[in-house]
């Protein structure tokens, strides 16, 4: 736990340098931007759409028929609002690690871990190939487990424990691409899995709360590269 509250520390230090207050709205305000105009031009077409596919399969007699009447009656609101969520949480998500995140890699480490030599393990394939894989999986979980949103505080934990798994296997390899050769990631990825978890599940919440959520995945991004350059430290101290 100690390490994760260094971690968070240590990133919202960096968060406060000019470089990355620059860095700090955009990925948020261009998710916005892109998925605001989508959904304000094609929000009537795919309600027209939602309708009729709920009416066919009659999920919203079975949902009046359970006592949830009120969720029947806004079901197919409910539903693309559900869904533009995840979007723009993970398309903010996708442009931090894509655009912000070799220039703040390089931040961090000059500043804070200038002895540690750079291994080149990762690859620019094997970036694209974990965040692929991470949205798919996130977005395939997040639409499986909405029935999961009606039971009481499912709305706040289901969304937390994916958020988890989307930060820690989206920000993990990328956070030591240049520094970590493919031998040392396979070692952390194996020891501090739980951590990175754990702590992608903490900023995975505080992605959901309003005003704050705007700074999130900058922070996000440093949080993971001073965990990840954290524990190689180590790594390379021991050994």
């Amino acid at each position: 736990m100690q390490d994760i509250l260094d971690a968070l520390g240590s990133a919202f230090k960096s968060l406060f340098h000019p470089k990355m207050l620059v860095l700090t709205l955009w990925p948020m305000l261009l998710a916005l931007l892109f998925w605001g105009g989508l959904f304000w031009w094609f929000w009537d077409s795919w309600v027209g759409d939602l309708t009729q596919l709920s009416q066919g399969y009659g999920v919203e007699d079975q949902l009046a028929h359970w006592g949830f009447a009120w969720v029947a009656h806004w079901f197919v609101s409910l539903l693309l609002i559900s869904l533009m969520l995840p979007a723009i949480y993970v398309t903010s998500l996708l442009f931090t690690a894509v655009f912000a995140m070799p220039m703040m890699l390089n931040f961090v480490a000059a500043r804070d871990y200038p002895e540690l030599e750079k291994k080149y393990g990762g690859t620019f394939i094997g970036s694209i190939w974990s965040a692929v894989v991470a949205v798919s999986v996130f977005l395939i979980l997040w639409v499986v487990t909405l029935p999961l949103w009606l039971i009481p505080f499912g709305a706040f934990v289901v969304p937390t424990l994916l958020s988890a798994y989307l930060n820690q296997r989206l920000f993990a390899y990328d956070s030591l691409t240049d520094h970590a050769s493919a031998e040392e990631y396979a070692e952390i990825k194996v020891r501090a899995q739980g951590r990175m978890f754990g702590m992608g599940g903490l900023l995975g919440f505080v992605h959901y709360i309003p005003v704050l959520n705007f700074f999130t995945p900058i922070y996000i991004g440093l949080a993971f590269i001073h965990l990840s350059l954290a524990e190689l430290r180590k790594l390379r101290v021991g050994a």
